[in-house]
């Protein structure tokens, strides 16, 4: 059903939905558009609205061709919307959701793509805080570049930033995707525009294992893991794109490089990965890398089976819960201290040859534990059957022994 955006826009066919918004097909004076309208309980903040229209200069101005541009930012009423050049093609989470994971040469040359893309906003003074695969878009109608890949674009510049109002998330509150999100956010300081190129090293990261380095599990956990874990190295890469991928997931943000000196660097390596297939190595199991305490009350599960975590919780008010840590600009509470040191220090979520079992996970301790488990009790029969076995051999001597045969086989007296 088509619905009026303003004066100037028709929204006509819904083309998806995040925590933040719905975005539409739309019509406008100059053509066919993207309008992201923003949820009513967000357009009704008078607060964010007014953040909504100081930002309308900085967004209107950021033009690069790997920046899907904002035209118009629309206050009108409830509506608050945000429309933007319509990109023909589809979102990097669906390609990945496809093929699960790229081949080296292409999935350097799209996050290089986006690198320029960012390095133009930061000059503009401008910071995404929202970098992920959902937030790239391939265009489908460009021409295709180093293995094969489309032309990418950053979307949803500005949203995460109007969203963190003082008034919505306090100091207590950060916003992002816990998948994606930089240390230094986790520990409560404020966003800079390093925190997009550790975000964009998680995705390139993600692109080649098909799995992010520190995801998985409760917000909580992964929260935890991107203070206090190191990068698990991945199996096939040239140590060069390993280096530097280690280098922008530093933890400490000045050891990171900037937008501009990544995608040149990217670029540098794209030769070298001509042909490279897609790597092999299997995911860790998001649900068995941590066997969480039984509360109070519940019973353990049967011995074989594995400790299962409850799912996702909702981030946002209003937001129905979920079973990925994906979802656009959630908003939680900053773990204290004392809860980021929890857990072990070290490597996350190691990857593993296709097939291999990962010594040290969840599922090998189970197993070696049922191992440890069956062999007590094999013991335990074995003890048995040879005490009844000594019981019956001396019974059977007993009855036909000499009192001096009994005597070599009783204690000696003092």
């Amino acid at each position: 059903m088509a619905r009026k955006i303003g004066s100037r826009y028709t929204a006509n066919q819904i083309l998806g939905r995040g925590s933040a918004g719905t975005v539409w097909l739309g019509e406008g004076p100059e053509g066919p558009v993207a309008v992201k309208l923003l949820r009513e309980d967000l357009a009704s903040d008078q607060e964010l609205v007014g953040r909504f229209v100081q930002e309308r200069t900085a967004l209107l101005g950021l033009d690069h061709p790997n920046v899907v541009s904002v035209r118009d930012l629309v206050v009108d009423g409830n509506d608050l919307a945000l429309v933007m050049n319509l990109v023909r093609g589809t979102d990097l989470r669906t390609r990945l959701d496809r093929d699960r994971r790229l081949a080296p040469e292409a999935a350097v040359a799209i996050v290089a793509d986006v690198a320029d893309g960012l390095a133009a906003a930061h000059a503009a003074g401008i910071v995404h805080r929202d970098v992920k695969p959902e937030n790239i878009l391939l265009d489908m109608q460009g021409p295709l570049g180093p293995g094969g890949a489309h032309p990418a674009l950053l979307t949803d510049f500005g949203v995460a930033k109007l969203i963190d109002s003082p008034r919505r998330t306090r100091a207590t509150k950060i916003i992002g995707t816990p998948d994606y999100l930089a240390p230094e956010i986790v520990e409560g300081l404020p966003p800079r525009a390093a925190v997009d190129i550790y975000a964009l090293a998680t995705v390139l990261y993600e692109l080649l294992a098909g799995f992010t380095p520190f995801g998985g599990g409760h917000p909580g956990a992964v929260l935890r893991r991107h203070v206090t874990e190191t990068v698990a190295p991945l199996p096939g890469i040239p140590d060069e794109l390993w280096q530097l991928l280690v280098q922008c997931l530093a933890k400490a943000p000045a050891s990171r490089l900037r937008a501009s000196e990544l995608a040149a660097r990217l670029r540098e390596l794209l030769p070298m990965l001509a042909g490279m297939p897609p790597l092999d190595v299997d995911e860790p199991d998001p649900e068995l890398d941590e066997e969480p305490e039984t509360p109070t009350g519940e019973q353990p599960p049967p011995s074989g089976e594995p400790v299962r975590r409850r799912g996702a919780v909702p981030l946002v008010p209003g937001a129905k819960p979920a079973d990925s840590n994906r979802d656009t600009h959630t908003s939680m509470r900053v773990p204290a201290p004392d809860e980021l040191a929890g857990g072990a220090r070290g490597t996350a979520r190691v990857p593993r040859p296709a097939g291999a079992r990962r010594p040290g996970s969840a599922r090998h301790k189970a197993i070696a534990r049922r191992r440890r488990i069956a062999l007590s009790a094999g013991t335990v029969v074995l003890v048995a059957a040879v005490g009844a076995g000594a019981w019956w051999a001396t019974s059977g001597d007993d009855a036909g022994a000499t009192p001096q045969d009994t005597r070599t086989s009783a204690p000696a007296t003092p």
